[in-house]
């Protein structure tokens, strides 16, 4: 058997891999910072969407900025 067709993810070049794990990175981020907004606000259906789907941190970072409660100034 040919070692080199074994597993499929060793043709993959380098650069590939590390830009998908950069991405995974950066969604996880993403989506913990806006899990703890949205826990937070008692926002329970913006928390759901959250773990439900993966959107690279666009849905997280649209939400940051335009959809957490805002709290009010003392």
């Amino acid at each position: 058997m040919n070692m080199e067709l074994q597993y499929p993810w060793q043709r993959l070049s380098t650069w590939y891999i590390v830009a998908i794990v950069l991405l995974i990175l950066w969604d996880a981020i993403w989506k913990a910072i806006a899990l703890w907004k949205a826990a937070r606000n008692n926002q329970l259906s913006w928390f759901v969407v959250f773990l439900i789907f993966n959107t690279a941190g666009i849905l997280p970072i649209v939400y940051i900025k335009f959809f957490q409660r805002k709290k009010l100034p003392l």
